[in-house]
């Protein structure tokens, strides 16, 4: 397996466009958010049992599962939502293992939102996170997904605190900056994590 980084952040810190930016590199992406939906494609035993458990007004017309309503559901029941971990969480984390042992770059990036939430950290063999200030996500996540202020506040009061991330923080990359600023601190960040690699396969 090659030697891990895990990259997180909080919703609208852009943690996308700092993992593409690695990926133009050479560095190959495991990403916890495309496993998710991996999953609970339509033929998976986990969509089975998700629209068992809700209801077919769970599943859309074509199928594919309505990730919104069930967000709905589960918001407000924390038994729901526990029930769906335990599903969703065991399989996610199989597929993940899966897919970082294939991995063939020198380093990989593994993209995990709630890592800080899942107490995961310990899993990777460093952890960077994606920083931006609090209006700066809010005004993102806004504008990204076309929704209110207060839904956006509901978001962010679920996740972890900036402090909480920034304290597991091996290395943090400031987001909020200018674009050629963030590409300068992925090229340092790349060749850092290279060297790290190196040494360990030395070991």
């Amino acid at each position: 397996m090659s030697y891990t980084v895990a990259l997180t952040g909080g919703i609208g810190s852009g943690k996308s466009t700092i993992a593409n930016a690695f990926a133009a590199k050479g560095v190959d992406i495991v990403d916890a958010d495309v496993i998710a939906r991996q999953v609970v494609k339509p033929g998976e035993p986990a969509l089975a049992a998700i629209s068992e458990r809700f209801g077919k007004e769970i599943i859309q017309p074509d199928g594919t599962l309505d990730r919104a309503a069930l967000r709905q559901r589960v918001f407000s029941s924390p038994q729901e939502k526990t029930w769906l971990n335990a599903l969703l969480h065991p399989l996610i984390h199989s597929e993940t293992r899966r897919q970082l042992a294939l991995a063939r770059s020198v380093w990989c990036l593994w993209v995990v939102p709630l890592l800080v939430e899942n107490n995961l950290q310990h899993l990777a063999d460093r952890v960077l996170v994606v920083d931006v200030d609090r209006e700066t996500q809010l005004t993102r996540t806004m504008a990204r997904d076309n929704i209110s202020r207060e839904q956006a506040e509901h978001i962010l009061a679920a996740q972890a605190t900036r402090e909480a991330r920034l304290a597991v923080a091996d290395d943090i990359i400031d987001n909020g900056g200018a674009p050629d600023e963030v590409a300068a601190r992925v090229a340092l960040l790349d060749q850092r994590y290279r060297q790290l690699a190196g040494a360990t396969d030395r070991d």
